[in-house]
């Protein structure tokens, strides 16, 4: 039994990402979990704007209060062509991570049986009956945690799975001149130099003086800051932009795998987030997959508590169910992998004249098989054979260990 001296909840979050945050906003509108003890905890007070997110969408969502822009249209570039990309049915939205704290904990404030705590998790212990988790400053215990800090090692430390980066810089820029469209979002523009690896500019105009100007990397390695910041002043000069000023900056490093996260979950407790691998392997993308898993993640919690007979055998390691697009993701992380200078070719074949909202739907993992098809098709199909006999080759190898 856990001490009486120490503070017990029924479901502790260890930080306070994108995922914990979305679940927990759902679990309060569903109305289920009034009479649940929830603990956040988390190093970080969530009181600036430290990163953006985009999603893409064709009905309204539960973050609609908290996009700051929407785009109908975008530019998909490399050094051959440019394609203005019409969306519709979807559109392109930008959420500032500072308005999403501040909605979700206006909502969670409300509620008396949700406690946050700014504190940095140091152990989690998960005993027969309760898990530990310390901090630098106490102790506490719960039924289940849910985790989404990050541990790169178990990603790292193995060669079955690929594991690349999407790595960048973003500037928040203020020109002098009128150089951006505020009606067109650049989705990629891969006419930067590639030096041997998949690198892009990505632009979310505000409007014709204002933009979020990011270069990214799909690689394994990490950049020194200045190679990203000078490669912003070389795409902003070429835009013509002489004069600005930087308004705020982004940094960031979102790990590209198909790692199976889910295997270290437990009976009581659940890895989400990136730790659970909840963002997009091939893309990066995390908005919209979190949006999803944090919905079955309630939905399947409201089953849980909803069928006592069910309780005793009610484990977190249930949670999870690999589908088809992890395969895909696979195939492409596999090419990257050994070929980062390839990403260029995959994309602009993919957007050169595929239909953008297929590819949306094919992105957001909502396609059939028959529209999977359409949109691998399109793609360089060597390369992908090649990774297809390498990946079924692994699996027979590491199987038969």
């Amino acid at each position: 039994m856990a001490s009486s001296q120490i503070p017990h909840f029924n479901y502790i979050f260890t930080g306070t990402g994108l995922s914990a945050l979305m679940t927990v906003y759902k679990m309060v509108l569903s109305g289920k979990f009034s009479d649940k003890s929830i603990l956040l905890l988390d190093e970080d007070a969530k009181k600036t704007n430290d990163r953006t997110w985009c999603f893409w969408s064709k009905e309204e969502t539960l973050w609609n209060s908290v996009i700051s822009k929407k785009w109908v249209s975008a530019l998909f570039a490399n050094e051959d062509f440019r394609r203005d990309l019409a969306l519709k049915p979807y559109q392109y939205n930008q959420v500032r991570g500072l308005d999403f704290y501040d909605f979700v904990f206006e909502e969670l404030s409300k509620h008396q049986n949700i406690t946050f705590l700014n504190e940095k998790v140091t152990d989690i212990n998960e005993l027969e009956t309760h898990v530990f988790v310390g901090t630098e400053d106490n102790r506490y215990t719960c039924d289940y945690l849910f985790n989404s800090i990050y541990t790169k090692a178990f990603a790292l430390s193995q060669t079955k799975y690929p594991v690349l980066q999407q790595h960048f810089v973003g500037w928040l820029v203020k020109s002098k001149t009128e150089i951006f469209n505020p009606e067109q979002a650049t989705f990629m523009d891969f006419s930067v130099e590639q030096r041997g690896n998949t690198r892009f500019m990505y632009v979310l105009p505000i409007s014709k003086t204002e933009a979020l100007v990011e270069y990214t990397l799909f690689s394994e390695d990490l950049l020194a800051k200045e190679e990203y910041e000078n490669e912003i002043q070389i795409y902003l000069r070429n835009l013509g932009a002489d004069q600005y000023e930087i308004v705020e900056k982004e940094q960031g490093s979102i790990p590209m795998t198909c790692f199976p996260f889910w295997k270290k979950n437990t009976k009581r407790v659940l890895n989400i987030g990136t730790a659970g691998g909840w963002t997009k392997a091939s893309t990066g993308y995390t908005f919209r997959n979190s949006d999803k898993k944090s919905s079955e993640l309630v939905a399947f919690l409201v089953n849980k508590n909803s069928s006592p007979e069910t309780s005793e055998s009610f484990k977190m390691s249930k949670f999870h169910k690999r589908i088809r697009f992890w395969f895909y993701d696979l195939l492409l992380l596999d090419i990257l992998h050994r070929h980062n200078e390839l990403g260029s070719s995959i994309f602009s074949s993919m957007f050169k004249k595929g239909n953008p909202a297929l590819i949306f739907k094919f992105l957001d993992e909502e396609t059939t098989f028959f529209e999977d098809v359409k949109v691998i098709l399109k793609c360089p199909k060597i390369p992908f054979i090649k990774a297809l006999f390498r990946v079924i080759f692994l699996s027979n190898k590491f199987n038969s260990k």
